[in-house]
């Protein structure tokens, strides 16, 4: 892997976070594998890693003429508890870089550096708000500490007394936090209908059901589900209703494919992304799908 692969890496990274709405709030690329610390607020991790390692994976195959998997086995996630765990898995996930043989003897002040100058990681914006980018949502944890000098302090405090991997205390194979968060965690999973669900502390975006949304295109709009449902049915309206759905109900892709005319989830996702492609270039389609989402927002 060089730089070219890295800032591929990035580039798709961001796609994949714009399209299914997903919070970074930090991450850290090493030469082998990578860490996100993510924030899902449509209870899609899977479907979001998925479409995310496939682009990678393809663009990397392609890249360096190979073919097969990237990876080894599937990708490790955990259910992090963020009033007592969420900012230190931040700052060991951010040390990352400095527990490498090479460098974890060093003297605590000479991994700071490493750590801070470490160039395919999130941890310069969480320090320096010169280097913040657009990629990675700093309102969360940051206001835990106060202050980007307090970030930086949390951090050398945590390399000069050798900080405990958190990940050793997590529970049941997914749940990293308290008694009380993983008792609540497994009474939500117990009740919860389907394999993944929205995180019940962080509903951000409010959900309307998905024939609220159909309701108001064609009261307002005369727009039919049987039109868009049909083959060769417009792909710009397709678009916008397949982004409204996903933006304003609590639906997967592959649901809203069966709602366009059972269509697939990857079919989902282009509709989705060639929208947003044809509004960046047209202002005409970017004026119809904000008059249609205002008047979704009406309900809100």
């Amino acid at each position: 892997m060089d730089d070219k692969d890295r800032f591929k890496f990035l580039a798709l990274l961001s796609e994949s976070l714009e399209n299914y709405q997903v919070l970074l709030h930090s991450f850290i690329l090493m030469s082998n594998h990578f860490h996100l610390l993510i924030q899902t607020r449509k209870a899609n991790c899977s479907e979001f890693m998925r479409h995310f390692n496939i682009c990678y994976t393809g663009w990397f195959n392609w890249r360096h003429d190979r073919c097969g998997n990237l990876y080894q086995g599937r990708y490790k996630a955990y259910l992090v508890d963020i009033e007592s765990y969420l900012l230190e898995v931040s700052r060991y996930l951010h040390l990352n870089c400095v527990r490498t043989r090479r460098v974890r003897s060093s003297e605590y002040r000479d991994r700071w550096r490493c750590a801070k100058d470490y160039k395919w990681s999130s941890l310069a914006g969480y320090v320096s708000v010169r280097q913040s980018i657009s990629l990675v949502n700093y309102d969360l944890i940051l206001p835990m500490v106060g202050s980007r000098r307090a970030y930086r302090d949390f951090m050398l405090d945590g390399l000069k007394h050798d900080m405990v991997d958190p990940f050793k205390k997590v529970r049941n194979g997914i749940i990293l936090g308290d008694d009380d968060f993983a008792e609540e965690v497994k009474q939500y999973l117990k009740r919860a209908s389907c394999r993944e669900q929205p995180s019940y502390r962080d509903i951000i975006t409010p959900v309307l059901e998905p024939d609220v949304v159909l309701g108001i295109l064609e009261r307002e709009y005369r727009i039919s589900e049987e039109s868009i449902r049909q083959r060769g049915a417009n792909g710009v309206l397709r678009g916008i209703v397949a982004e409204l759905l996903y933006k304003y109900c609590e639906i997967t892709q592959a649901q809203i494919g069966g709602l366009l005319g059972d269509i697939d989830y990857m079919s989902v996702s282009q509709l989705r992304r060639r929208l947003k492609e044809r509004m960046s270039e047209d202002a005409e389609i970017s004026r119809r799908y904000t008059e249609f989402e205002a008047s979704i927002k009406k309900l809100m």
